[in-house]
């Protein structure tokens, strides 16, 4: 089995596995903190990243995924880059071993290899979160002509990102407003006790409002089960008419070899980062047992885990436990909005919905290192938020 070289010039070899908005905060972190006191080694199985939050505007024609070469990434912040993925890891000799067989040694990893998304709604069609396949993008064609008249948005569970439901849905009600056409039932079906609960009663009771001046039904406190015969079929509930379902899927951890998971394959960690019962191994990012699964919190856990790393490389910095500040431009077809809030055991009266953001230069990508660096790099305003200007948002979403 092929080994790579140990020699490293005396320096800490740090092994990120995964190339999404975890990986690359890592990454970007590390760079800032520690300098040329780390070895980064990135592993994708992928050679691209993808800017992802547009993916909700390219079946409307308004936006696209942007996408960016990892090899280049890393070489302009130090670090080097291998194109296969990370399978398994020896703890005890501090080994990966990568898809070709190949080993790799490491001083510290962070595992960033992210969420596989599997279809979880029979007969619906599922909305991916990257480039429309055609599926969503002829549903509003069909919309647009009149073809259908009836459907439902629902994401399979209260966990992850419940975000593009809602856009979805907003913006195929401002399509068919901008259309002209009439006598079309667009209906949200989620798990959620209330519309996006998980920022708060207030900003909750906005979307709320919002939903019904655009003319978006309803249904809350259900779980889709399949889509047949054209009808919904939820838990609890009656059967909901449909002439077309849109889902989100339904996410399940990507396993390592050798890595702690839980059933559905997400990994538990501290506030540190560190995943538990191991040692030099930290995660971040969709991969986490964190049940929100949003670029903004993968960034924010990334850098808790590279402050950490950066503090055992011997750099000046004191390593702040992940402490989740959740914000979101939800995209409505017009004019976004804005939501934020402290809830307090899942809600909170000082939550808000708002027409301009409550934070520094808002937008739909968020991390204190991934944001301005990929802005400078595509030249275009990707949204560069400033963390400073935000108030933690402690999250306590219970068993659900």
């Amino acid at each position: 089995m092929e080994r790579e070289t140990e020699d490293r010039g005396g320096k800490p070899r740090v092994v990120i596995a995964g190339g999404g908005v975890a990986g690359l905060e890592a990454m970007l972190a590390l760079h800032d903190l520690a300098g040329e006191r780390l070895d980064v080694r990135l592993h994708s199985p992928r050679a691209e990243f993808l800017y992802r939050p547009l993916a909700v505007t390219e079946p409307f024609g308004t936006g696209e995924v942007l996408r960016f070469d990892l090899g280049q990434l890393a070489e302009r912040c130090g670090a080097s880059f291998q194109l296969d993925g990370v399978v398994a890891v020896d703890g005890d000799a501090r080994r990966v071993r990568r898809r070709d067989g190949a080993e790799a040694p490491y001083d510290h990893l962070l595992v960033a290899s992210g969420a596989k998304a599997l279809r979880a709604v029979p007969g619906s069609t599922v909305f991916w979160g990257v480039s429309d396949d055609g599926g969503f993008a002829e549903i509003v064609r069909r919309l647009r002509a009149g073809e259908l008249h009836r459907v439902v948005f629902t994401m399979p569970s209260r966990s992850g990102w419940p975000f593009p439901v809602y856009e979805l849905a907003l913006q195929s009600a401002a399509e068919l407003a901008s259309a002209g056409v009439e006598g079309s039932m667009l209906t949200i079906v989620t798990p959620e006790e209330a519309p996006l609960q998980l920022f708060g009663v207030r900003a909750s009771e906005q979307v709320r409002r919002l939903l019904a001046e655009r003319g978006v039904e309803l249904v809350t406190g259900a779980h889709p089960v399949k889509f047949e015969d054209g009808e919904l079929e939820t838990a609890p509930g009656d059967p909901i008419e449909a002439d077309a379902v849109v889902s989100t899927p339904r996410l399940e951890g990507r396993r390592i070899e050798g890595v702690p998971h839980d059933a559905e394959g997400f990994i538990p960690i501290d506030d540190h980062g560190r995943v538990l019962g191991t040692e030099h191994v930290f995660a971040a990012g969709d991969v986490t047992a964190f049940p929100v699964k949003q670029g903004g919190i993968a960034a924010q856990q990334a850098d808790a885990a590279a402050e950490t790393i950066a503090s055992l490389a011997g750099a000046e910095v004191e390593p702040r436990p992940f402490e989740p500040v959740l914000r979101g431009e939800l995209l409505t077809g017009d004019e976004p909005r804005f939501l934020s809030g402290t809830p307090t055991g899942g809600h909170g009266d000082d939550s808000a919905m708002t027409r301009h953001a409550l934070w520094a230069s808002p937008g739909k990508i968020v991390g204190r290192y991934l944001a301005p660096f990929l802005a400078s790099i595509a030249e275009i305003d990707l949204g560069v938020p400033d963390p400073g200007r935000a108030e933690p948002l402690r999250l306590d979403l219970g068993d659900g």
